[in-house]
């Protein structure tokens, strides 16, 4: 058992993000054509990502024929504009958002605009996925460019008919005005003839400025919202296909167990049931693993049946994790060195000559990503094609993994995307799609598989706790003067980490000090691990942030300030990467979050602030937290002010409620949540084990952001990783009670 499809999941995702960032990323990702669509009205098709032009060329763009599905924007006679969505819609926003980016550019009254979901299309689309916050960034200015040549065509177009020079009109809600006669063509009144003119060189189409932005950095409420509210059909869970059964899938709970024995004709007998097989999977954890399928004529009827079946397990070749004997087995390799990762000038000097020294030894557990909505899919497997509707955040990659599940080319997979009730990285892996394509193709049927919360907490791609036995030194000015970090995780092959488990550069601050170490121990693991929001940083933030916060106070220095020292003059980490930390940019939301929060002033006995800072996902992100504690251990989380630098904000609801649930998400991780394992087995079936925050206990969350024209950068991650730490530097002020083990629950406090 190891993890490789989920460093190949993220090795695609960081390829995308490397070609979104490159020097000249039109040259090779833009190809924007224009033709003639039924009823006389404009599409135009951007050709991102891995397609060629060549492909683009050749794709029956005649410029006399309607323009098929190969499209983000299309322009209608009556002056509605269709913008497609490419990019799952996991809750982050980006239905909305990237037709906002097309809509800015081409000078579009939103009233006019309508959105659908893309179809799932690498050769037309490019790469689409749900991950690592990459969906503006990546996309940011390929669409902008999409509307600009569209604007610079209509107007184009209007000018011609008016007989005047372009540069004498300007667009504005839809329409091509021309200001000295006063006259004004909507858009669809022109979008035939602007159909037929030649497409210009995206970079020659000037784009507009942050100061003239009309619709980006504005609250605009979510295109779904109302079918939301309303209940419609959205999600996976919803889908429904005409003959459809209904199917549940039994695995070993000890991840790569198999099925020696079970009592399927007594299951088959039940009431409902149509039938029970077994499945014995193909040994690819994010694929197929063997099992027990039930399908019938309902849900209740096939979740009802499972209860009833009895497996004998063989466990021969299964997990035998054990993740108290993993802690016992960390607390021993804390003082041995390690494997050197890096290290950077002389750390044993910089000890030996040091004022204070201190040592800390931080912890954090396995978590599940719990998504509201648990896996599920429906799959139709017919004549040797497999039609698929699956909430994936990969779906692309869901067609190749179910191609390969049953044997059949990808082409003869289609996937309809649908939206995806929370995903945070678990969806990234399409195991349940591959299920319930194997299920549909033995059963003969089109079938919907359906998890039940203790199936997902069972069968999850967890994130892995890790270990961090630090060593930091400040000198005679309070100054940093050494670091030292032993940090102990896990892998699946002894090489490197697990998914998730890495300790890189980007994790603050070894990169901005003098002296400093970094080694790392590996345990064994057999237990899947995948992305949870923010991977590596999720954990590796309470620990780094907690720490800084320790020698701060061994320093005697305001915390704030000695933050601000070790970022330094204003730089790049990583000169020409606009996705590296810069230091001026940290520092500004660091001031910001400690402006807006009051830091400094006054507060009344047993109530503290707490400040954390933390570069992930290319976001720089502070957070201040002001607690309260009583002697009994009541903790309450009055407020989080969040400061955030992401470039410009495209949709201010949308990213704001980003921060939000990032805060809410922090905390209520923080706070009670971790899991056990013994025996390769989850000990944490449902929630009642594993307590997510509660209405009651959430704080008020205050956003503040820095914009800039930084190119943008994603908002789905980096608001999560400071906020455990800024709670537990809260803490800490409020009662002097140090925390370095997660959860909070573990040593008495609840909320």
């Amino acid at each position: 058992m190891n993890d490789q499809g989920l460093h190949d999941v993220m090795r695609e995702i960081e390829a995308q993000d490397a070609l979104a960032y490159s020097s000249s990323p039109m040259n090779r990702r833009l190809f924007l054509r224009v033709s003639g669509v039924a009823g006389g009205g404009m599409m135009l098709a951007l050709q991102m990502g891995l397609a060629s032009r060549t492909t683009a060329l050749a794709a029956g763009l005649s410029g006399d024929e309607p323009f098929a599905p190969n499209a983000y924007l299309r322009i209608s006679p009556d002056g509605s504009v269709l913008i497609y969505a490419k990019n799952p819609e996991i809750g982050q926003g980006v239905k909305t958002a990237l037709p906002m980016i097309v809509a800015e550019e081409l000078d579009a009254d939103w009233s006019d605009v309508q959105v659908e979901q893309s179809e799932i299309d690498q050769s037309r689309y490019g790469s689409q996925f749900a991950g690592g916050s990459r969906s503006i960034p990546s996309n940011w200015d390929p669409l902008r460019k999409a509307g600009a040549v569209a604007r610079h065509m209509l107007v184009a177009a209007a000018a011609t008919r008016w007989g005047v020079s372009a540069d004498q009109c300007k667009t504005e809600k839809s329409a091509v005005l021309h200001p000295a006669s006063g006259r004004r063509l909507g858009y669809g009144e022109v979008a035939s003839q602007a159909a037929a003119l030649p497409v210009p060189d995206p970079e020659s189409v000037p784009l507009k400025k942050r100061s003239e932005y009309k619709l980006l950095g504005k609250r605009i409420t979510g295109v779904d919202n109302h079918s939301l509210v309303t209940g419609k059909p959205l999600f996976g869970i919803d889908q429904k296909v005409e003959g459809m059964l209904y199917a549940s899938y039994e695995k070993c709970p000890a991840t790569g167990g198999k099925v020696a024995q079970a009592n399927l004709e007594e299951v088959r007998s039940l009431p409902g049931v149509k039938d029970a097989f077994v499945l014995e999977g193909n040994g690819k954890v994010d694929e197929l693993m063997p099992g027990v399928a039930i399908v019938a004529d309902s849900t209740w009827a096939a979740i009802n049946a499972k209860r009833r079946l009895k497996v004998t397990w063989d466990e021969s070749e299964a997990s035998k994790d054990s993740f108290s004997g993993a802690v016992k087995k960390a607390a021993e390799l804390a003082g041995q060195q390690g494997q050197p990762l890096r290290q950077g000038g002389d750390v044993a000097a910089a000890f030996a000559s040091t004022a204070k020294t201190v040592e800390a030894f931080y912890s954090y557990p396995f978590l599940s990503h719990a998504p509201l909505e648990p896996q599920n899919c429906t799959a139709w497997f017919k004549d040797g094609s497999v039609e698929i509707w699956a909430p994936s955040q990969t779906p692309q990659r869901a067609v190749t993994k179910a191609a390969n599940t049953l044997g059949i080319p990808a082409e003869k997979v289609t996937l309809h995307q649908t939206r995806i009730g929370g995903g945070f990285g678990r969806r990234l892996i399409n195991d349940y799609v591959c299920e319930a394509a194997a299920i549909s193709q033995k059963a003969g049927a089109p079938v919907k598989l359906q998890w039940t919360r203790e199936d997902d907490m069972a069968h999850d791609f967890y994130r892995v706790a890790g270990f961090h036995s630090f060593k930091g030194a400040v000198n005679q000015s309070g100054r940093l003067s050494a670091w030292q970090d032993h940090f102990i995780t896990f892998s699946s092959n002894g090489n490197r980490p697990v998914s998730g488990g890495s300790m890189g550069r980007s994790e603050f601050p070894e990169y901005l000090l003098e002296n400093f170490k970094i080694t790392q121990s590996l345990m064994p693991l057999s237990t899947p691990c995948g992305p949870w929001r923010a991977p590596g940083s999720n954990g590796i933030a309470f620990a780094v942030q907690c720490f800084l916060h320790e020698l701060a106070v061994a320093a005697g220095r305001d915390h704030q300030e000695f933050l601000l020292e070790v970022m330094g003059e204003p730089r790049w980490i990583d000169p020409g990467n606009a996705r590296s930390l810069h230091t001026g940019r940290a520092a500004g939301v660091i001031r910001l979050a400690a402006e807006k929060s009051g830091w400094g002033k006054p507060l009344p006995a047993g109530r503290g602030r707490g400040l954390a800072f933390h570069f992930s996902h290319a976001g720089h992100f502070a957070e201040v937290a002001e607690v309260s504690v009583d002697a009994d251990k009541n903790l309450k989380v009055h407020k989080i002010t969040v400061a955030g630098g992401v470039g410009p904000i495209i949709n201010l609801s949308a990213a704001e409620n980003q921060c939000q649930g990032a805060v809410i998400d922090g905390l209520s991780t923080a706070l009670g949540l971790q899991l056990s394992i013994e025996k390769g087995r989850v000990q944490e079936s449902n929630f009642h084990q594993y307590p997510i925050l509660r209405m009651p206990s959430a704080p008020q969350v205050d956003v503040h952001f820095i914009e800039s024209d930084y190119p943008p950068t994603g908002l789905g991650e980096p608001a999560l990783p400071p906020v455990a730490p800024a709670i537990c530097n809260a803490i800490f002020a409020a009662s002097g009670q140090r925390v370095r083990e997660l959860p909070l629950s573990k040593h008495g406090y609840s909320a």
